[in-house]
Formats: structure tokens, sequence, C-alpha cells
């Protein structure tokens, strides 16, 4: 590469040739095997307005004399240190890559107070074993002859093989870096880099200045777990990858990479942490995009009154001792109250609890007219119709940011079958039944549901003592005898249908489909002597004539007790249960309902 104009090439008096352009606060460059100092060039350009930027030949590279024939890592080191003392600079923040980013380490860790701060750019550490031996096989090969063939390889691991045409200038200044190097230097270099990957791996804990690991998302070689396992070992260590890059991304993408340096090195100018740019609508709708609940939170101000507001910030944090939490932001008009109240509730609203999640996010001067409600255990409001309600104890108070963090103690709570009301993307969401897709089902189709009220499910008993469990031609309406609201209107059953549980085509009657629902329900009047609420552990004990029913059932007895429900697919043989959460190596469960 030939001399730009925006820098001089220099010679120390120990031969170690060297770069240098603008000025300010000191940075070394330090480049990686088979590289020299102009490989840095874009990072000059932009950065010697604002730094005074030394780059240094390595030794063995450049115009830089050869390294011991068994050299370590403490010659490098020793040699970057000789050219600061011969530039009369006291401390400096060093950049290094690759080979580069160990001898960076290896000066912070020998000599702390010559370092304000470190950026390993594809570092290696601790190299897997098919990576190690691969690494060491290519050192044992050097003799100190040039290797085209080699340098061929090196060009396909670092940019890909073909290099695509984006990389194309990337890919032909690194391979002139590579042709140019002395041989016997790059061999004795090349060979205590295959060796060096675990030099520091008791040490790291004793880097004392901020350090940045930042590495290429595509760089298997200096992969991105091994940058964030050196950050976790610092300890003001910080990890960065660069999505898209490669192990010669500071040549492939020269701005992008040095935008992260810049930023790195006035935040230890500064002394704040590393803030790369970032949107705070986008980290919104990023937030948006996690489907949760509705709640409403409530508590009781300082002159008696009830007051609450809609939160999906809502979580558990421990079982024991009984531990939620919800947040409340600052600015809120409630954060005086709640900040210094004693206790709060939080009612986890169902579906039919839209209209209200509006009220208690408005500004609305009376919120509770709009809605039912009784005194919990602490006195804070709980909402009639909730689908749960967690009656709190005030534990701590955690400032976060723009939030305060309510953490309660849980004293009493409450739950019900009711159909949880959702939010995603700033808009409500129904997980429950799609009524409108059951309305446009052939009219064939049966539409069937299990219907609980505390631990037990509503079956209608015939004539002749078996036991079935509420269904119809279709939805329906109350007005429709033959359809499942039809039965369920009949006899005075007041239902919530909610998720599908199972959906499975009649064999003898291929045009037919079974769709199953589960769902909640009040205790029917008991004056309905074909209505019957059996106890779940009971169910199995029935005269229930259909197989595929029984399969069903016995497997929502199962998944309730383990509390994770699944959908059946298939038809009254066989099928799939396809989880609604799964672990991610957890194959779905196949075969019948049971």
């Amino acid at each position: 590469m030939a001399e730009s104009s925006a820098w001089h090439r220099a010679t120390a008096p120990d031969g170690t040739s060297f770069i240098r352009a603008g000025s300010g606060a000191p940075v070394l460059l330090i480049h990686g095997v088979g590289m020299n100092a102009a490989i840095w060039e874009p990072q000059i350009a932009r950065m010697k307005d604002r730094w005074d930027v030394i780059a240094i030949d390595m030794l063995g590279h450049g115009q830089s004399p050869l390294p011991p024939a068994n050299a370590d890592l403490a010659d490098y080191a020793a040699q970057a240190i000789r050219l600061l003392d011969h530039l009369a600079i006291g401390a400096v923040s060093i950049i290094g890559h690759s080979m580069g980013s160990l001898v960076g380490q290896e000066i912070a860790l020998n000599a702390p107070e010559r370092v304000r701060g470190v950026i390993s750019l594809n570092a290696v550490f601790r190299r897997p074993a098919d990576l190690a031996e691969a690494v060491r096989g290519r050192a044992a090969e050097l003799n100190g002859a040039g290797n085209l063939s080699g340098t061929d390889a090196t060009i396909a691991r670092w940019f890909g093989d073909p290099v695509p045409d984006e990389l194309a200038e990337a890919a032909r200044t690194t391979r002139a870096a590579l042709e140019s190097v002395d041989p016997e230097g790059y061999a004795r270099t090349y060979r205590l880099f295959a060796h060096a990957d675990a030099a520091h791996v008791d040490r790291l804990p004793g880097l004392a200045m901020p350090a940045l690991f930042m590495t290429g998302a595509e760089d298997r070689n200096s992969s991105p777990a091994m940058s964030a396992a050196m950050a976790r070992l610092a300890p003001r260590g910080q990890c960065e990858v660069l999505e898209g890059e490669r192990h010669m991304m500071a040549v492939a993408s020269p701005e992008k990479v040095t935008r992260q340096i810049t930023a790195f090195l006035e935040s230890v100018d500064g002394g704040a942490g590393l803030q790369p740019a970032f949107d705070a609508g986008e980290f919104r709708r990023a937030l948006g995009s996690f489907l949760t609940g509705v709640t409403i939170v409530t508590t009781i101000g300082a002159e008696g009154e009830p007051r609450g507001f809609t939160a999906n910030s809502f979580t558990s944090v421990s079982l024991d001792p009984p531990l939620v939490l919800v947040c409340i932001a600052k600015k809120a008009m409630g954060h005086p109250v709640f900040s210094t109240s004693k206790g709060f509730a939080i009612n986890v609203l169902s579906e039919g609890q839209k209209a209200a999640s509006g009220v208690f996010a408005s500004k609305a001067p009376d919120k509770f007219s709009a809605v039912e409600w009784r005194a919990g255990r602490t006195g804070s409001p709980l909402l009639d119709g909730s689908v749960a309600a967690f009656d709190c104890d005030l534990d701590q108070l955690v400032d976060a940011g723009d939030h305060s963090i309510l953490i309660g103690r849980v004293r009493d709570f409450s739950h019900n079958g009711a159909q949880p009301l959702g939010y995603c993307r700033g808009a409500y969401v129904a997980p429950g039944l799609s009524q409108e897709a059951l309305a446009a089902a052939p009219p064939d189709m049966e539409v069937g549901a299990i219907l609980e009220d505390e631990g037990r499910v509503l079956f209608f008993e015939t004539a002749d003592g078996f036991h079935q469990l509420p269904a119809g031609r279709g939805l329906g309406t109350a007005s429709d005898a033959k359809s499942l609201k039809g039965r369920l209107a009949a006899s005075a059953v007041n239902a919530q249908l909610g998720f599908l549980f199972a959906v499975w085509d009649d064999t003898a009657t291929p045009s037919r489909t079974h769709v199953y629902y589960r769902g909640s329900v009040d205790a029917p009047a008991s004056g309905n002597s074909q209505v019957r609420l059996v106890d779940i552990d009971r169910i199995a004990q029935l005269r229930i004539a259909d197989p595929a029913v029984r399969s069903m059932l016995a497997r929502y007895a199962r998944e309730r007790t383990e509390d994770a429900f699944g959908v059946y697919v298939g038809n009254e043989i066989e099928g799939e249960v396809q989880p609604l959460a799964r672990p991610a190596a957890q194959p779905a469960i196949r075969g019948r309902q049971a």
C-alpha cells in the first residue's frame, strides 16, 4: 500500500517502523499476522482529526526487524513500549486486530499505567479443539518460504470462496499485504499466534481499564463467543458483534468499524459507557412485538380514594417468597401515590374488560365509576371480572430509568377460567375463540367444549347413563337449538369459550370435522337434572360412548395437571398434539390424544 499524504512513516532507534498522523489523545494501532501498519489507512483517515494515531509494524512485518526465533507475546509488547518511550507518550489507547489484539492485551496486563483503554478486534480466545488443530497444523507447515497457495487459503477463510463482489477490493488490499510480508517473520509470528489463544485466560480478570471486544458475526475463527467470553472476564469489558462481518471487517467495512472504535474512545475520554446510536421509537416498537397480558394496577390514595392505571409490564419474580412486579412511569400522574403506598393490587384483565383497560389508560377523572370492584385484603381495589388478581404489600421500590419498579409481596390472590386480554404492537389481542371463523365453517361441523368450574367439568347425562360433553352443529346462536350455543342456552348454562383444544376429522364421515375448545362455566342452576359437574379426577370412571372424546378428556386431565396445554390435530385414530409452548429439544407428541 502506497504511503498516503495524510500520514508519514518513520523508524524508531530499534528499527521499528511506524506510521503517525493527526493530533490529540494518542492511539496505538497494532495489526494482525501477515498485515502491516498501512492496513489501518481507513481508520487513520477517519481518526487523525481528533486523535494522535500511531500504527506500528509488528516484529517481522512491514519494515520492522524479525522477532526472536521462539518469540513470545512479551517480545511484541516490549517493541510497542519502546516505541511509546521513543515518542515520549505516557498512556495510550490501544486498538489491536487478531494477533495485534493479543499484543494489546499483553501490554495492558504488563504495563497498565501505560494504557487508558484497549480494543480487541477479531481476537482469539480458547479456540475449540477443531479450530486449534487446524491453525496449529497450518503453523507447523510454515518453513519461512513464500506460499502462494497458503495466501489463497487465507483469503478464502477471511472473505469467502469465491470472494463476494462487495468484498473484492478489501480482499485485494489484504492479499497485497500478505504477499509483501517477510516469510520468516510471518512464520515466527504465526507459530506464536497458533498457541497464544489461552495466554490470557487467567489474567483477563486483572484487566483494569475499559476494554472493548469486537468481532464479526460471520468470523468463525475469532467468533462472537470468544469476544463475549473475554468481555465477561474483564472487569470493565464490553462485547460488540457486528452483523454480517468477517475477520477483516476493519478493511471490509471501515466506516462501520471505525464508528464503533471512536464511540468507545470517546467514552474512555469522557468516562461514560459505550453508547451506540439508539432509536427510541424503534426500541418502543420492538418491545411492542412481545405479546403480553393487560393489567390494571390499583391502590388507595392518601385521602382514601381509589387509584389505578393500565399496565402490561407485569411479571412474576419469585415463588418463595411470592413476589411479583409491575412498572410505572415516573411522569405518570399516579406515580407519587403508588411509590409511597404500602400496598397495591394487580388485576389481570379478561377479554371482556377491554373498555376498562382504555379507561384506566386515560386521564378520566373518575375511572372507578366504570367498573365494579371490592376491597382486597390490603384494602386495594380488586376488579370484578378479572382473570386473576394479586393483592400485594409493597416490598421494594426500585429506580429504573424513566420508570419505577413496584415489587410486591403477594398476600392474597385469586384466579378463574376466563380468557385473558392480550396486547401486541399497539393493539388488543383476543387469544381465545375466533367466533368469526367458526361462523363461516361448514354447517355439519361438530363444535364442542370442555367447560370447567373450579376443577369440575360440565357434562350432559343421557337417559341411559352415558355422559356427553356439550356439543352441537356449529357454534350457532342461542336461538339455534342444534348448535353449541343453542344447547347451552336451552340448559341455562352460562359458558365462556376460550382456547382451541382439539380438531379431528371423522374417518367414517370424511366431510365431518370435530372442533373442541377449552372454556369456563358458571355453576349451573341445580334444577337441571341433565347437567352434571364432574370432578376431573373422576372423569375416567364415566360412561362416554365416543372413544375419541374419551381420549381427548384423558389428555385434558393430564395437561391440566402439567399446566401445559396443546392442540390436537388429526382424526379419531391418530394425529399430533402441538404444544402451545415447547422446549427447543422436545419433539411434537404424536399418536392418539391420550
